[in-house]
């Protein structure tokens, strides 16, 4: 089963935490850094596939996007 977007990004904050310590030996750095980077590809890769999805949704009958302002919470 594929991983929530939440749940790659929770993964990444994690390995970046870890990788920042600094207190990794560098094989295990290394492995930390590759799985980082495949979680970083997902996630990029589901943002660009959200974003398609809203611009089809957006979009007129001419074939126009409309642009909407978005409301942003604030924590």
């Amino acid at each position: 089963m594929a991983k929530s977007f939440e749940t790659s990004l929770n993964e990444l904050e994690k390995i970046v935490k870890q990788l920042e310590s600094g207190d990794l030996p560098l094989e295990e750095s290394l492995k930390l850094f590759e799985t980082g980077v495949k979680l970083a590809r997902e996630c990029r890769q589901r943002l660009a596939n959200a974003e398609r999805k809203i611009e089809v949704l957006l979009k007129e009958a001419d074939g126009s996007l409309v642009l909407e302002e978005i409301a942003v919470e604030e924590d």
